[in-house]
């Protein structure tokens, strides 16, 4: 059998693409190994192994791959559109990772800002999500994280949870946002218990509450505008 032929059924399971990135992860499989995965079969008589191969070798590399069009790629026999979209796709978000700079994040200036932030995930949600949002110097957010899912309750949303993140991760200050399932953003009296908690907390911590933001259905309430924090 050559090695044109190899079948990747042929080839023992552990050792197949996906199985060994479920395994070991990403970063301990080769270069061929990853295309293999992004192109998932190969042809007739020929692996997606061989294949991937074959794309590396035409290209000398991956640093020629990343600047091919998708006319160079189908003109490789057994790669089509759906395989050069998919690998093209792929170069693309690598690049834009590669270009991504620390100021391009979002900055919250505003109550507007912070909402505007976690609308669209939170404004649907059937249950009550408690997220908090942590800010560097610059009010750049550096990590959103939900804290907690249910009705909310200042037993439960324990500070301790809040603080040990922001701490982890060197947060300046935080932004909390829950949202209301019924789409009403009116605050209750938890919600303001909870807001006064986590702002005497932070004050000892050094580490600022900027706003506690209640999430409708395309409408908020800060509750530093409301003068609770």
């Amino acid at each position: 059998m050559s090695e044109t032929s190899v079948l990747i059924k042929h080839v023992p399971r552990e050792d197949r693409p996906r199985e060994r990135m479920i395994q070991l992860g990403a970063k301990h499989l080769s270069n061929q190994e990853l295309l293999a995965i992004l192109l998932g079969s190969g042809m007739k008589n020929e692996s997606v192994i061989s294949l991937s191969q074959r794309v590396l070798i035409h290209f000398e590399g991956l640093m020629l791959l990343r600047d091919a069009t998708i006319e160079e790629l189908t003109a490789i026999r057994g790669i089509g559109t759906a395989k050069a979209v998919v690998i093209l796709a792929a170069l693309e978000l690598a690049k834009r990772l590669h270009n991504h700079k620390p100021n391009e994040r979002y900055i919250i200036k505003s109550p507007e800002d912070g909402a505007d932030f976690v609308m669209e995930e939170m404004r649907d949600l059937h249950q009550e999500h408690f997220v908090c949002i942590f800010l560097n110097t610059k009010n750049q957010v550096i990590h959103r994280q939900t804290i907690f899912i249910g009705s909310l309750n200042a037993s439960i949303v324990h500070p301790r949870e809040v603080f040990k993140e922001a701490v982890k991760r060197s947060a300046a200050s935080i932004i909390c946002a829950h949202n209301h399932p019924s789409g009403d953003p009116t605050p209750s009296q938890e919600d303001i218990h909870v807001t006064r908690r986590l702002t005497e907390c932070g004050k000892m911590l050094g580490i600022e509450v900027l706003d506690h933001i209640v999430i409708g259905d395309r409408k908020f309430v800060s509750l530093k505008e409301k003068g609770y924090l």
